[in-house]
């Protein structure tokens, strides 16, 4: 890069004995400006990084922590970025792909799971902080070859269609019998309602609680 200053950047001489005049605005900016462009250029030439070492350290990463719970009766130890989600956890780490990622915002619950008993979106749930947590998912609920009486309800009642919210509405559904939230068809609508089924077949599924919770 050119660090020469055009005629009309350069202030006129003056003559013998005459005090330099002050530099003008112009002039000083157009002096800075070439003789930083050289510093800059001197350094990419010389491969020399700008940046600090703290910044470049900070590149190395996000922060990550280890996390130990138990999944469906199993302790699992893991290692993962801050910011990964239970969902996240569940089905790119642990393979668990059960639970299903449908807005990943917690407004349908198909990621609905059992957290110590409790029903939570695990999509909008941190996987480091569930530290000692027990976790239960839709593979977990049969025994062997025997289906948990809800997922035997479900099919009994035909209760899904193309089955992508299925998982989450059978957890929730799970979490509505342990609550003791199943004293009516209405009530069970109203707390399942965070659960939402595309294919409309909310009165089948709510059939299928009823019959679990034995009042059919």
């Amino acid at each position: 890069m050119s660090t020469e200053l055009s005629e009309s950047a350069v202030p006129p001489p003056t003559g013998a004995g005459e005090p330099s005049p002050a530099p003008s605005r112009r002039t000083f900016i157009a002096t800075s400006t070439a003789v930083g462009g050289a510093v800059v250029a001197a350094g990419v030439i010389g491969g020399s990084s700008l940046a600090a070492p703290e910044e470049a350290t900070g590149a190395e990463g996000p922060p990550s922590s280890r996390v130990s719970l138990t999944v469906n009766g199993t302790r699992r130890t893991v290692t993962v970025d801050n910011r990964t989600s239970l969902l996240d956890l569940l089905r790119e780490h642990l393979g668990l792909t059960g639970s299903k990622k449908g807005c990943n915002a917690g407004a349908c619950g198909a990621c609905t799971v059992l957290v110590d008993g409790q029903r939570v979106n695990s999509c909008l749930t941190l996987a480091v902080r569930l530290e000692g947590a027990e976790v239960t998912t839709i593979e977990g609920l049969a025994d062997g070859d025997q289906l948990h009486p809800l997922q035997q309800a479900f099919v009994d009642e035909d209760a899904f269609q193309c089955g992508y919210c299925t998982p989450g509405q059978i957890m929730s559904g799970v979490g509505c019998l342990k609550e003791g939230h199943t004293g009516s068809p209405e009530e069970i609508r109203e707390w399942m309602s965070g659960n939402i089924c595309r294919c409309g077949c909310y009165v089948k599924i709510v059939r299928a609680v009823e019959q679990t919770a034995g009042r059919k």
